[in-house]
């Protein structure tokens, strides 16, 4: 394959990402979207490496992988946080951080 067919690929996955974050009021799906925008980032990575022949892009989209299994356990335990004490994990809701 190509490598333009690649970058487009992590092009429109960004862009669903983008979406996602800036439309969802869900946060578990704000969640997802963010791992949709690291997938978007770690084809780019590997396409860039897969062009020039390198393993830096491996390298750094095992990184990425990492800081994204980080992120989703952090992320999941602040929603079931506020989940307990809210009953509802809508991130309107979250604009008053009052108790």
């Amino acid at each position: 394959m190509l490598v333009n067919q690649f970058l487009m690929l992590g092009a429109v996955l960004f862009c669903i990402g983008v979406y996602g974050v800036i439309a969802r009021r869900n946060a578990v799906l704000v969640l997802m979207s963010i791992e949709l925008i690291l997938n978007s980032v770690n084809i780019n990575l590997l396409a860039f490496a897969l062009r020039n022949g390198s393993a830096d892009g491996h390298t750094f989209a095992l990184y990425v992988i990492a800081v994204a299994a980080a992120e989703v356990g952090v992320g999941l335990a602040m929603v079931l946080l506020v989940y307990r004490n809210r009953k509802s994990i809508a991130l309107d809701e979250l604009a008053e951080m009052k108790g």
